[in-house]
């Protein structure tokens, strides 16, 4: 039998990047809060088109998922959700908890563990944006059942524990050229932030001063 890794290895018609970019069917995982935070360490603002596109990078698209908690009462925000639902993203949302100390959280680990496995068979890549070590479990589960998973998230805000069961790491200082807002690139008026740690009067001042 024809051993194909070593084809791979010897063809010099094969790039080690072109290896890596045959994914089959990808599934994108977006943690909301977890993205939106890296992006704040880069100084950048997400084009949640540009995203799509580059996470895809011409592979086949099964679901993009987009993990966030939710403040129902805040119309900036739901404007936001209804934008990503119309451009490509299926939005799961979660309602906020208020905290003792005043702030508010909405934590989907759960939800984006048991989607990654519930849908295994129908893609053969996840890609995961996010950071959170509390996900490792998960992805090295997936992994067991053949998939195949990017972990994609700022360095320093991603957990070595993910990175080791990851087949590939991208950090986002390494591409946020490619997926940040530019004076072009403002297809729709809302700004993403996410409410946790911040009460609701406070993120819509934050969020009119920028859009």
């Amino acid at each position: 039998m024809l051993n194909h890794r070593n084809t791979l290895s010897h063809d010099p018609g094969f790039t080690p990047e072109q290896v890596l970019e045959n994914r089959g069917r990808v599934a994108i995982f977006i943690d909301g809060s977890n993205l939106f935070y890296a992006a704040l360490q880069l100084g950048i603002e997400i084009d949640y088109t540009k995203l799509l596109c580059r996470l895809t990078a011409g592979s086949r698209l099964f679901r993009a998922f987009f993990y966030t908690g939710v403040d129902r009462t805040n119309e900036k925000q739901q404007g936001f959700l209804l934008w990503m639902r119309r451009n490509g993203y299926r939005v799961i949302a979660k309602d906020l908890v208020q905290l003792p100390d005043g702030s508010k959280k909405a934590n989907l680990d759960v939800e984006i563990a048991v989607d990654m496995m519930a849908l295994v068979g129908c893609y053969d890549t996840a890609i995961l944006v996010s950071g959170d070590g509390d996900l490792a479990y998960a992805v090295d589960a997936a992994s067991y059942r053949g998939v195949r998973v990017e972990v994609v998230s700022l360095r320093s805000m991603t957990s070595d524990s993910l990175i080791n069961v990851s087949d590939r790491y991208i950090d986002l200082d390494t591409v946020k050229d490619d997926i940040k807002k530019t004076n072009r690139s403002h297809s729709h008026g809302y700004t993403y932030r996410p409410l946790t740690g911040l009460n609701v009067m406070e993120e819509e001042e934050v969020t009119s001063d920028q859009s």
